[in-house]
């Protein structure tokens, strides 16, 4: 049976990982010139930055433990999830990258 515990970690690294991914796949759209570029980025560091803070936050979930079974299903759990979740918000719910207004760039 799965505790509270690893429950609450779970939806921690999930609630992170989506915030990390949605903030940096939005920065890399707006700030990129080409739009492969934002998604090349957006293919190598979300990843990056997935792996650190799976490593620091699985403490309370206990990847290495009793508190995880099957590593495959939590892995899609606190990566694949927060990943479509963060697209879906930067494609569907925030405006196009045109549409944004940006600060004049100096220098």
């Amino acid at each position: 049976m799965v505790s509270a515990a690893t429950v609450i970690g779970f939806l921690l690294i999930m609630v992170v990982n989506t915030v990390l991914a949605a903030v940096s796949i939005r920065f890399f759209r707006l700030r990129l010139s080409t739009q492969w570029g934002a998604v090349v980025y957006s293919a190598v560091f979300i990843p990056l930055m997935y792996f650190v803070t799976t490593i620091l936050l699985s403490g309370f979930v206990g990847f290495g433990g009793t508190g995880v079974e099957d590593r495959g299903t939590a892995l899609i759990v606190v990566w694949v999830i927060p990943f479509t979740l963060a697209v879906s918000l930067e494609l569907f719910w925030m405006p196009a990258p045109d549409e944004v207004e940006l600060p004049e760039q100096t220098g």
